[in-house]
């Protein structure tokens, strides 16, 4: 069947995309490029266009009649949503809205959205369970909170069932080196880490070593984004097959230090490379790291490339293909 990506040109939406055509399904792409790359839109039918056009939706939508929706398409720097909040509830809110009412207005009941851990705020207890409070503390997590508010009601209202993935730390590489990390600006600490290795940057740096961890940096959950595409399509056979809406956790159910990260790479990349350490950030909790077990239980689904060693090997993999000099 066919189904609607947007944002299908970016880094999550791109292996989504690869593992839909893989499966069988036709696959329509909507991205306005302005942070996704034409050349990683190559699993399905490309139309370029902005969520906020309204008109360009409903006639993607006229043409393709999609079966479901994936949705993608969204800022996603926490530091300019501080800097800019406008521009992050103008594009991540009302493009949203526009989208779902596209869905609505042409008859498509299922609808599956990139969420993200940031709607938990700060967490009260480690593992984060979907059952705790959202509380995000940011305007980009204030989005995401609002746009799944969105499709609760949607749900309720129009009968548009939908599956909120709540993502932890996406990372690594396609296992084909077809897609990858290609963010500019890079914000992220593995592909941070692996331009340190290669020489395209001079150092690394860590943000606080005197957090109450083993190593005295941050701890994060990092999810291979196969893994990730995975839940997709697990998530759309979920809501073909009659599941209620509902907001899941894609996590890894472990840590990994900044530390164990950056000295992972060491080995894996066989480069050495300088490391600056410095003060905390403000508002770095010292760990995030989510269950999965509902994901499990509702979907199937449990986390199988996710070890670091994997999503670094990966990850330099697709480094060098695409960035490296040598």
């Amino acid at each position: 069947m066919k189904i609607l990506v947007t944002g299908g040109a970016g880094y999550i939406g791109s292996h989504i995309c690869k593992a839909l055509k893989a499966k069988g399904h036709d696959v329509v792409v909507f991205d306005n490029l302005s942070r996704g790359h034409r050349d990683l839109a190559r699993w399905g039918e490309f139309e370029e266009g902005d969520l906020l056009d309204r008109a360009a939706l409903d006639a993607v939508f006229k043409k393709h009649a999609p079966a479901a929706v994936m949705h993608f398409a969204a800022y996603a720097y926490v530091g300019e949503s501080v800097a800019d909040p406008a521009k992050y509830y103008r594009n991540n809110v009302l493009g949203s809205l526009n989208l779902a009412e596209a869905a609505r207005a042409h008859g498509v009941k299922n609808f599956i959205f990139s969420s993200t851990c940031a709607v938990y705020g700060v967490p009260g207890k480690i593992p984060i369970t979907e059952d705790q409070p959202l509380n995000p503390i940011n305007p980009y997590g204030n989005t995401k909170f609002v746009i799944e508010k969105l499709l609760e009601d949607f749900s309720s209202a129009y009968g548009i069932k939908s599956v909120r993935l709540r993502y932890f730390n996406a990372a690594g590489a396609d296992p084909d080196c077809e897609a990858g990390e290609d963010h500019d600006p890079e914000t992220h600490l593995i592909p941070l880490v692996l331009d340190a290795a290669a020489g395209r940057r001079p150092d690394i740096s860590i943000y606080g070593t005197d957090y109450d961890t083993p190593d005295g940096t941050c701890i994060r959950d990092y999810i291979h984004v196969t893994d990730l595409a995975a839940a997709h399509i697990l998530a759309l056979e979920y809501l073909l097959g009659g599941g209620e809406t509902c907001a899941l956790n894609l996590g890894n159910s472990k840590g990994h230090s900044v530390r164990e990260v950056v000295e992972t790479a060491r080995g894996v990349t066989g480069r050495d490379f300088e490391v600056v350490e410095g003060p905390r950030r403000e508002g770095d909790p010292p760990f995030l790291v989510g269950s999965y077990e509902r994901a499990e239980k509702t979907l199937g689904w449990k986390p199988r490339l996710s070890d670091m060693e994997t999503i670094l090997t990966h990850a330099w993999a697709w480094h060098r293909k695409r960035f490296s000099r040598d």
